[in-house]
C-alpha cells in the first residue's frame, strides 16, 4: 500500500488469540522504558527553573530554563519526525536515553562543584528536550508494532496514564530532591534515563524502519507528512484549538512555584501541587476510552475548552497549595481524556510509514509555541502578579472555548475518519473478547 494514498496501513495482523496487554512482554518493556525516561525528564524539568528562581528571585530567570527546554518543540519536531521514519526506532530510543543521561550528568557535576551558569543550564535543558522529542515520536510510532489493532485504545490510554504518572512522581521527586541537595534531581534523571535504555534493550519486536533505497532528501520527506496532515481538515482544526490551550498552560506552569516563592514556602511544595495535578491527569487518561465512547472526540474537545475556561481564572482566587493542586488536577483530568481520544484517532488514521512525520507535524502545531508561552508566563508573573496573570489567561481560554463551540467540527470529518470514530467505540468489546479467548 502506498504511503501517500491517504489510507492507513494495517496496524498489525490480527491473531486469533490476542495476548492481553498485561501479559504482552514487548508492550510492557516499551511502556516501562518510555515511562522511565519520562520520569527522568519530569524530575529535571522542575529542577531547572527551581534552581534559577531560588538563586535569583526572578520568575523570568526560571522561565529562561523552561524556554530552553520547550524550544525543541518548535525547532526539532519536523526533522525529528523524518528521522524517526528513516531510522531503526529502537536504536533511536536507545541513543536518546543515553544522550539524556549524559546531559543531566553534566549538570550534576556542575552543581556539585559550584560552577552553575545559565548558558550551561539552557544548553543542557535544550539537549534533553530535543532528545525527548525524538524518543517520544519513536515510541509512539512503535505502539502499533507491539499490540493488536483492537487493543490500541487501551495501549494509548495506558501510555497517557504513564505520562501523567511520570509527572505525578517525577516532579515531586525532583522538587524534594532539590530541597535536599540541588544536584540530586539531575542525578535522579540520569539514572532513570539509563534504566530506560535497559528496558528498551529487552524489547524483541522488530520496529519498522525505511530502507536506504526508499529515502529521499529530508525536505521532501518532511513535506510529505505536512501535506498529509494539511488535507485532514478535522485533525488540523482540532490541533489548532488544542495548540492555543497548550500555550496558555505553559504560561501557567510557573505560577505555583512563583506563588510559593512569594509566600516563603519550601520548593518541595511544588512537588505536592504537581502530584495532585498528576493524579487528576492519570484518572483522566485511564477514563479516556470511556469518555470517547460516551462523548466522542468533538464533544471532548469542546467540553475540555469550556472546563478550562472556567478553571483557569479560578487560580486567581487562591494561594493555597492544596486548592491550586485541585484546580490543576481538574484541568489535567480533562486533558488526559482528550489526549487519549486524539492520540488514537491520529495513530489509526495515519499510515505506518508516515507515523513519525505526521505526529511531529501535529506536535509542532500543538506544542511548538509552548516555549513562547513559558517565556510569556514568566514576564506576566513578574509584571502583573499571579492573580492578574491567571485572570488574563482564563479570558484567553474562554475565547478558544467560544471558537470551538462555533466551529462546525463534525462536518470536517472524512468518511474514513467517521469510520475510525466508530471503530473506537467498538474497540472495548473486541478487547474484552481478546481477554476471554486468551
Amino acid at each position: 500500500m502506498s504511503v501517500t494514498d491517504g489510507r492507513p496501513a494495517p496496524a498489525q495482523r490480527k491473531g486469533p488469540d490476542p495476548v492481553p496487554l498485561r501479559r504482552n512482554r514487548d508492550y510492557l518493556m516499551l511502556w516501562s522504558g518510555a515511562g522511565l525516561t519520562l520520569l527522568g525528564a519530569r524530575a529535571t524539568s522542575v529542577a531547572y527553573p527551581l534552581l534559577l528562581i531560588w538563586s535569583t528571585g526572578s520568575a523570568a530567570a526560571g522561565a529562561a530554563a523552561a524556554f530552553a527546554a520547550q524550544l525543541p518543540q518548535l525547532l526539532v519536531q519536523l526533522p525529528a519526525g523524518a528521522f524517526v521514519d528513516r531510522w531503526n526506532r529502537r536504536r533511536t530510543m536507545l541513543v536518546c536515553s543515553a544522550g539524556c543521561a549524559v546531559s543531566t550528568a553534566s549538570v550534576v557535576m556542575a552543581v556539585a562543584v559550584g560552577q552553575v551558569h545559565l548558558a550551561h543550564l539552557a544548553a543542557a535543558s535544550f539537549a534533553e528536550g530535543s532528545l525527548m522529542v525524538c524518543h517520544r515520536l519513536a515510541e509512539r510510532a512503535c505502539v502499533r508494532q507491539v499490540v493488536p489493532a483492537g487493543q490500541l485504545t487501551a495501549a494509548l490510554a495506558g501510555n497517557e496514564a504513564r505520562g501523567r504518572a511520570a509527572g505525578l512522581l517525577g516532579q515531586p521527586l525532583g522538587s524534594a530532591a532539590f530541597a535536599a541537595a540541588r544536584w540530586s534531581p539531575f542525578l535522579l534523571g540520569s539514572v532513570a534515563h539509563l534504566l530506560s535504555l535497559l528496558a528498551v534493550l529487552c524489547v524483541r519486536a522488530p520496529f519498522g524502519a525505511r530502507t536506504a533505497a526508499a529515502r529521499r532528501r529530508l525536505g521532501p520527506e518532511i513535506a510529505e507528512g505536512v501535506r498529509w496532515l494539511w488535507r485532514r481538515r478535522f485533525l488540523r482544526r482540532i490541533t489548532l484549538l488544542i495548540s492555543g490551550s497548550n500555550v496558555i498552560f505553559q504560561a501557567l506552569a510557573l505560577l505555583p512555584a512563583f506563588v510559593l516563592y512569594e509566600d516563603g514556602l519550601s520548593p518541595a511544595t511544588v512537588g505536592l501541587i504537581a502530584a495532585i495535578s498528576g493524579a487528576g491527569g492519570a484518572v483522566g487518561a485511564l477514563g479516556g476510552g470511556w469518555a470517547t465512547r460516551r462523548i466522542g472526540l468533538v464533544g471532548l474537545v469542546r467540553g475540555a475548552l469550556l472546563a478550562w475556561a472556567l478553571l483557569v481564572p479560578a487560580l486567581a482566587l487562591t494561594r493555597s497549595p492544596l486548592l491550586l493542586g485541585a484546580l490543576l488536577a481538574g484541568m489535567s483530568l480533562v486533558g488526559g481524556a482528550v489526549n487519549v481520544a486524539g492520540g488514537v484517532h491520529q495513530v489509526r488514521t495515519t499510515p505506518d510509514a508516515l507515523q513519525g512525520r505526521v505526529n511531529s507535524a501535529l506536535q509542532l502545531v500543538g506544542s511548538g509555541a509552548n516555549a513562547l508561552g513559558a517565556l510569556t508566563g514568566g514576564m506576566l508573573l513578574d509584571s502583573l502578579g499571579a492573580a492578574r496573570t491567571a485572570a488574563l489567561l482564563g479570558a484567553a481560554m474562554g475565547v478558544l472555548a467560544l471558537a470551538a463551540a462555533l466551529s462546525a467540527l463534525p462536518r470536517l470529518l472524512t468518511s474514513e475518519e467517521q469510520q475510525t470514530c466508530q471503530e473506537q467505540q467498538q474497540e472495548p468489546v473486541r478487547e474484552q473478547e481478546g481477554e476471554r479467548t486468551s
